[in-house]
C-alpha cells in the first residue's frame, strides 16, 4: 500500500473521531485541501459518500461506520511496526502524550512531571485530561496513551503498575474558629463538610466508608472535583476529607491545617493504566518508567516491571 494510501486511512480515522475535515487535517499536521481530497478518494474506492456534512458536523454513512474497525486494524499494525523499528529519543523528540489523570493526580503530579519533561525531554509535550467512564474506551482506541489515578473499573487488556498507596487526611481552614491542631469524632460529625461527588466513577471512598460505619456527616457542600476545593475551604468553616498528598499541595498555597482523621478510611492505591496496544510502544514504555521513578513510593517494587495485565475491575 502507497503512503498516499495510508494517508487516505489516516484522514479516514480521524475525521470519523472529530466528525471535522479541518480538526483532521490539523491533527495529522496536514492541509485542509488534502485531506478533502484524500476524502474523495476514499468515496470513489468505496463508491459511497461515507461522510454527510450536517450541522453538527461530518456523520458518518453506514458503510464508514462498517468499514472503520477494519480501517483502524491496519492503522493499529502500522503503529506497532513503526513503534518496533523506532527507537524514542527523549532528547530530539516532539511527541504530544494523552494523558488521563484523575484531579488529584494533576494538581499532585502534573506540575512536577511537566518541570521534569522540560529538563529532559524539552519538546515533548502533555495533553491532560480528566479520568471518566470513557476512559478505558479511548485508551483500547489508541486515544488515550496512560492514564494515572484510582480507576477500578478496568477489564482484560490492560496493564497496570501501583505507584502508591493513599491515605486520607482531614483538611480545614488556619482560622477555624473551632478546629485547632487535632480533630475528634465529636467534632469531625458536628461541623460541616465538603462532599466531593466525582461523576461517572461512582461512589468515592469517602462516602463508602462513611455509610458502611453508618456515619451521617452535616453536609454543607457538594462539588463536582477537587481543584475547587483548598480556596473554598481556606475562605470557610467547612471541613473536607482529602487525599494526604492532595491535602499537602493545597497547605502548601492556601492557609490550611492538613489534620489527621479521626475516621479510618481505607488507603487506595494510585495506579498507572495503559492499553496493551501501547505496550511495546518505545515512547510509551520511557513515559512509563519515568513516571514510575518520579512517584513510585514502594521500592519493593521490580525496576524493570513494566505491569500486569488486569484481570478485572480493579
Amino acid at each position: 500500500m502507497s503512503k498516499l494510501d495510508l494517508e487516505w486511512l489516516s484522514v479516514f480515522d480521524r475525521v470519523y473521531e472529530t466528525r471535522s475535515v479541518s480538526r483532521a487535517a490539523e491533527h495529522l499536521g496536514i492541509a485542509q485541501a488534502t485531506a478533502s481530497i484524500a476524502l474523495n478518494k476514499l468515496r470513489a474506492h468505496f463508491d459511497d459518500k461515507l461522510f454527510t456534512r450536517t450541522p453538527s458536523g461530518m456523520q458518518p454513512t453506514a458503510r464508514a461506520s462498517e468499514i472503520l474497525p477494519s480501517i483502524r486494524k491496519v492503522l493499529e499494525l502500522l503503529e506497532q511496526t513503526q513503534s518496533e523499528r523506532i527507537a524514542f529519543d527523549p532528547q530530539a523528540s516532539a511527541r504530544v502524550f494523552r494523558v488521563g489523570m484523575t484531579d488529584i493526580r494533576q494538581v499532585v503530579m502534573l506540575p512536577l512531571l511537566v518541570n521534569r519533561l522540560k529538563q529532559i525531554a524539552p519538546a515533548v509535550r502533555i495533553e491532560a485530561e480528566t479520568i471518566s467512564s470513557d476512559s478505558p474506551r479511548l485508551m483500547e482506541e489508541g486515544r488515550l496513551e496512560l492514564a494515572i489515578g484510582y480507576m477500578p473499573q478496568l477489564e482484560a487488556g490492560f496493564f497496570q503498575r501501583t505507584l502508591l498507596d493513599e491515605g486520607f487526611v482531614c483538611l480545614v481552614s488556619e482560622r477555624h474558629p473551632r478546629i485547632r491542631k487535632r480533630i475528634d469524632k465529636r467534632a469531625f460529625l458536628a461541623e460541616s463538610h465538603i462532599l466531593v461527588t466525582m461523576s461517572g466513577t461512582g461512589p468515592s471512598i469517602v462516602e463508602r466508608t462513611l455509610a458502611a460505619l453508618k456515619i451521617k456527616p452535616n453536609i454543607g457542600l457538594r462539588v463536582p472535583s477537587f481543584l475547587g476545593v483548598s480556596r473554598i475551604v481556606a475562605e470557610t468553616e467547612l471541613l473536607v476529607v482529602v487525599p494526604r498528598s492532595l491535602g499537602e499541595a493545597f497547605a502548601e498555597s492556601e492557609k490550611l491545617r492538613v489534620l489527621e482523621s479521626p475516621i479510618a478510611f481505607p488507603p487506595y492505591s494510585v495506579r498507572l493504566h495503559w492499553h496493551e496496544r501501547q505496550h511495546a510502544d518505545p515512547g510509551n514504555v520511557w513515559l512509563r518508567q519515568l513516571v514510575a521513578q518520579m512517584f513510585a513510593r514502594d521500592e519493593r517494587l521490580p525496576a524493570a516491571a513494566n505491569g500486569k495485565q488486569a484481570t478485572g475491575a480493579r
